[in-house]
C-alpha cells in the first residue's frame, strides 16, 4: 500500500535517483510496503510501524479484532470530482456510483462513511446537491465530510457548509468520539496559498478538544491536504500543521487520514502514523514524475485499479487499526 500500487516501479518518491529517505521512508521501506497494482493491501499499525501484505495472503490480528463482534468499523472515499469531465476519467459519476455500491457489498454495514473532500470539482449547487444524493445510498448509519479545495471555489466553501456543514465548528471542522476512539475532522483547504492550512482558530480548537482525553485513547485525524509533508512543492502540504502534531504527540496511537493527492502512500513518525487516500475520480502523477499534479491518463484497463476505497477495522482495547484499501471492482478483468 505504502508508496506505489504498481509494484513493477517500485522507484520511491522524488525527482530522479534522489534516495526516498527525503520523502520519509526507506527504499527497503518503501518496497516491504508497496503492493501489486490495483490489489487489495492490509495494513495494521501496531507499536508504531506499519506492517502490510496483500490482501488473501493470510490475516492479521487486527483484522480478526475488526471481524469480531464490537468491533469499529468504518469507511473512507476520496476526491469523488463530481462535475469533472476529461479524458482522464469520463465518467466520474459512474465510478463514484461503483465506489458507493461496492461500500454497500462488504458483507458488513460500515459504523460511518467519511469523505475526506474534493465531493465536486467546481463547487456549484448541482454538484453538491448530486453527491449529497448518491451518498444517501450508502447503506451506513452516518456520513461525515470534509471540504477539499475544490469544494471552495469562490465563496470560501459556504456552499459546502450549507450542505455538509450543520453541526460543525468555525469553518467546518468537529470531532466525535465511537467505539472509545476519538476523531477530529479539519478543513486545511481555505486559505491556500501554496500549502494548505488550518488557522490559529482551529488550532485552538484542536487544542481544547485533546485536553480532556486520556494519552492510551485512540485519536484518528482525518483532513483533505496532508499533514505531513509529502510533495511541499505541489502544496502537498500544511503549512501549520506541527503546532497540530504537537498536540498528538502525548498520544499512544495516532492516525492521520487525508485524500487530495490520488494516491496511497503511508508513513510513520513516533506514534502517529499518516496514510493518504486513493481516488474514485482520476488518478494523479507521483511526486516529481511530472510538471505539476495534473489528471492522468492511463490505459482503460489499468483506470479502476488506479480508484478505490478504504475499510478500518478497531476493537475497543486494542492497540491496533487494520486498514485495508480495495480497488473498484473489475479492476483485475
Amino acid at each position: 500500500m505504502t508508496g506505489y500500487r504498481d509494484a513493477q516501479d517500485p522507484v520511491p518518491y522524488g525527482a530522479d535517483d534522489r534516495p526516498a529517505e527525503e520523502h520519509g521512508m526507506t527504499r527497503r521501506q518503501l518496497m516491504r510496503h508497496a503492493g501489486w497494482f490495483g490489489g487489495a493491501v492490509v495494513l495494521t499499525v501496531a507499536g508504531g510501524e506499519v506492517i502490510s501484505h496483500i490482501a488473501g495472503s493470510g490475516g492479521t490480528a487486527a483484522e480478526a479484532a475488526a471481524a469480531s463482534g464490537g468491533a469499529l468499523r468504518f469507511v473512507q472515499v476520496s476526491d469523488s470530482h463530481i462535475g469533472f469531465h476529461g479524458p482522464a476519467n469520463m465518467d466520474v459519476v459512474g465510478s463514484f456510483t461503483e465506489a458507493i455500491g461496492q461500500v454497500n457489498t462488504l458483507g458488513f454495514r460500515p459504523d460511518f462513511v467519511m469523505h475526506s473532500g474534493d465531493l465536486t470539482h467546481l463547487s456549484t449547487p448541482g454538484q453538491f446537491d448530486q453527491v449529497r444524493q448518491m451518498m444517501s445510498g450508502l447503506r451506513t448509519d452516518r456520513v461525515f465530510t470534509v471540504p477539499g479545495e475544490h469544494d471552495s471555489i469562490g465563496d470560501a466553501g459556504r456552499a459546502y457548509r450549507q450542505i455538509f456543514g450543520q453541526g460543525t465548528l468555525g469553518d467546518g471542522w468537529y470531532s466525535f468520539d465511537t467505539h472509545g476512539v476519538h476523531f477530529i475532522a479539519l478543513v486545511n483547504t481555505l486559505s491556500l496559498e501554496k500549502l494548505g492550512h488550518l488557522g490559529t482558530e482551529q488550532i485552538d480548537f484542536v487544542r481544547k478538544d485533546l485536553a480532556g482525553l486520556s494519552s492510551d485513547t485512540p485519536v484518528v485525524v482525518f483532513s483533505h491536504i496532508p499533514l505531513f509533508a509529502m510533495y511541499p512543492q505541489w502544496g502537498w502540504s500544511t503549512d501549520d500543521a506541527l503546532k497540530v502534531i504537537a498536540l498528538l504527540r502525548r498520544f499512544s496511537s495516532v492516525t492521520c487520514l487525508n485524500g487530495h493527492v490520488h494516491q496511497l502512500f503511508s508513513k510513520t513518525e513516533g506514534n502517529i502514523t499518516f496514510h493518504s487516500a486513493t481516488t474514485t475520480a482520476y488518478p494523479l502523477p507521483k511526486p516529481g514524475r511530472a510538471p505539476a499534479p495534473t489528471p492522468q491518463v492511463v490505459p482503460a484497463r489499468r483506470l479502476k485499479a488506479a480508484l478505490g476505497i478504504r475499510t478500518v477495522g478497531y476493537r475497543q482495547g486494542d492497540r491496533e487499526l487494520a486498514i485495508k484499501d480495495d480497488s473498484l471492482p473489475g479492476a483485475h478483468q
